[in-house]
Formats: C-alpha cells, sequence, structure tokens
C-alpha cells in the first residue's frame, strides 16, 4: 500500500482571513474581549476556513471500531465481545455519540476498521477491515507495516467522504476495548514521558485492575524499550491500534484538505499526537473539544501545546465530547457573524 499521500503537505492556515475576523471583533457591540474564548476560536475559524465570517452548519461524525489483542491481558473492566456489541449500538441509534449525533442533524457513519466479528452491511456502516483485531503488543508488535498503512488509508477514506460531503467540521470517534491502553502507550513513548502516572481507569477499573494494568504496560514498554520514538509511524504499527492510526488518518488528511477538526478524548488525542508528529503544523487546523479524566490527556495537550475547550470530567470516548463541545463552535460563528457593529447600531465605542 502507498504512503504517497502521508507526504502531502497540510493547508496553510488564512492569516489574513484571522486579521480581518480580529478587526470585525474589534468593532461588535461588546467590550473588547468580553466573550473571551468565543472570540479567539471564531478567529481560529476563520483562518481554517479562509473567510472573515466563518460558518459552522454540519458536522460529520466517523466512528472508528477495532479491537486490541493487548485486550486479552485483562487492561480493560470490559470483555473484548463489548466491541462489536457497541457496534450494533451505534447502528441502533443508543450509544451516546448516536443519539447526540442524532440531535444535532450530524452525518453520521460507523467505521469497522478491525472488529474482530463479521457485520452484516447495512446502511451507515462502513466495513473497511484491515484485520480482525490487532495482535498484542506485548508479544510483538499491535500491527504490521503494512496494516498501519491500510488503517491510515482508511481514516483518509473517511475524511474524503465528509469533506466531499461539504461539511464544515469533521468529528472522529472511536471504540475498541483496550484502546486507552494503547493510548497510554503511544503517548509515552512520543512524548518520553514515565508510563505510570499516564495509566488511568479506561472503562471503570477498580484498584486492583489498575494496578494489573499498569503492571501490563510496563511490560509493553520493557518489551519496546528500543523502538524509535522519533519514528511515528513505527510507534503507532508497534503499540497502537486500527481505531487509532484510521484516526491519525483522518485528521491528517483533514489537515491536508483544510476542513476543520474537533478532536474528542484520549485516545483521539493520541492518534492527534501521531498526526502532529506525521505532519508538524496539522494540529492548527484542529480544535480540542475537552479535558477527559484520563491522565494521559494532560500530557498530551501539554506535548501538543494546545488548550481543551471543556472540562466536564467526560471519559466516555466515541466522540461524544467533541459532540458536545460542537455548539460552541456554531455559538462563536454566529456571534461573530450576526452580532451589531457599533457603527450599525448607532453605538458610540
Amino acid at each position: 500500500m502507498s504512503d504517497k499521500w502521508i507526504q502531502q503537505p497540510i493547508k496553510l492556515l488564512d492569516e489574513q482571513a484571522a486579521e480581518s475576523a480580529r478587526l470585525r471583533q474589534a468593532q461588535l457591540t461588546k467590550p473588547a474581549g468580553s466573550l473571551g474564548r468565543l472570540e479567539k476560536l471564531a478567529i481560529a475559524l476563520a483562518a481554517m476556513q479562509g473567510t472573515e465570517q466563518p460558518q459552522m452548519r454540519k458536522a460529520w461524525v466517523s466512528v472508528f471500531a477495532a479491537d486490541h489483542g493487548l485486550a486479552q491481558a485483562g487492561v480493560s473492566a470490559f470483555p473484548a465481545e463489548v466491541t462489536a456489541q457497541m457496534v450494533h449500538n451505534f447502528l441502533n441509534g443508543g450509544a451516546a455519540i448516536a443519539v447526540l449525533a442524532k440531535q444535532q442533524q450530524m452525518a453520521f457513519e460507523v467505521v469497522d476498521v478491525g472488529v474482530n466479528a463479521e457485520f452484516t452491511p447495512q446502511p451507515g456502516l462502513v466495513i473497511a477491515k484491515v484485520a480482525k483485531g490487532t495482535a498484542s503488543s506485548l508479544t510483538g508488535t499491535a500491527m504490521t507495516d503494512s496494516q498501519c498503512l491500510a488503517a491510515l488509508e482508511v481514516g483518509k477514506q473517511a475524511a474524503d467522504r465528509a469533506f466531499q460531503a461539504g461539511v464544515d467540521c469533521f468529528i472522529g470517534g472511536e471504540m475498541g476495548i483496550g484502546n486507552t491502553a494503547a493510548a497510554s502507550l503511544l503517548i509515552a513513548k512520543l512524548t518520553g514521558s514515565d508510563l505510570a502516572p499516564l495509566v488511568g481507569a479506561g472503562t471503570g477499573l477498580d484498584a486492583i485492575g489498575l494496578a494489573h494494568k499498569r503492571q501490563v504496560l510496563a511490560q509493553v514498554m520493557a518489551q519496546h524499550q528500543a523502538l524509535d520514538a522519533r519514528d511515528p509511524l513505527a510507534v503507532l504499527a508497534c503499540l497502537g491500534g486500527f481505531e487509532i492510526a484510521a484516526l491519525a488518518g483522518a485528521y491528517l488528511r483533514c489537515a491536508q484538505l483544510g476542513l476543520p477538526v474537533l478532536v474528542d478524548g484520549v485516545i483521539t488525542t493520541a492518534a492527534a499526537l501521531v498526526a502532529e508528529q506525521l505532519a508538524p503544523g496539522a494540529k492548527h487546523g484542529w480544535l480540542f473539544s475537552h479535558r477527559s479524566v484520563e491522565p494521559a490527556h494532560q500530557a498530551c495537550f501539554d506535548a501538543l501545546q494546545v488548550q481543551p475547550l471543556l472540562q466536564l470530567d467526560l471519559r466516555l470516548g466515541e466522540g461524544s465530547g467533541a459532540a458536545i463541545a460542537w455548539p460552541l463552535l456554531q455559538q462563536a460563528c454566529w456571534l461573530h457573524n450576526q452580532m451589531a457593529t457599533f457603527a450599525e447600531a448607532g453605538v458610540a465605542g
């Protein structure tokens, strides 16, 4: 599989549009800076869209689902079978992200990039299975190089679908039992951080389960001590998952296309970290929706030097936090575009 698309340049921000948006903010009928980060959000969106008055009308959600060989080592409070069961729940509209997407009229799809099950083709499901789950990083690499590239390609294709549909924002979600373990490993390796403080309870491990998870992940890191942290593709293939690779591919492709991204929780942010290391500067086309209670999330923000929009003590994943933050983007645009200027309102500036 070719990786040539990965080398394509990212779309640069439109600084002229950003400056025009700043000037507009200065003329709106409010004290300067009184809308706080909503003002900066509107200006950031103006730079991403290349217009003084950005629009956030419709969002696209792709939830990537895959299983992890590492889950067999007991790093999650739930059995691996839950991944496939949750795919059915997404498609039936019962999962949190499905509810939020329906409520906000978002385009919604579930992408099977590596679930250890077979699904009947149906509306809303994209079957793009690389394999029935990764291998265990405890005993070897999670993915072969070709599998990693294939999963990145699945994400690229999702971003292409969103772009061709003419949406204003891409939201990536994930489902995969064991994927907070994979995310913690990736973040620790790529940032050079100590692993133990980054390992959280994930789906709800108790103290004994958390201690076991930390022990298993420490063994994984020791197994791959020679892995070069400066090679993000090698790190992703060794420690990641198919859904994380697909997310990284989607974020990278969105940066190339100039399609704004709203990143969700710790797993999606780990994917964003990979994509940023593949294409430095890609992060400027992304917004980060919230800070999870997973401890690795803040380490990821520190490495990326970004700030999330919300902190609601969320730890669900699926893209749910990004869907919750989506109205903030719309409100920032509405305020920016529809408030009167001092001249229009006849108010003294």
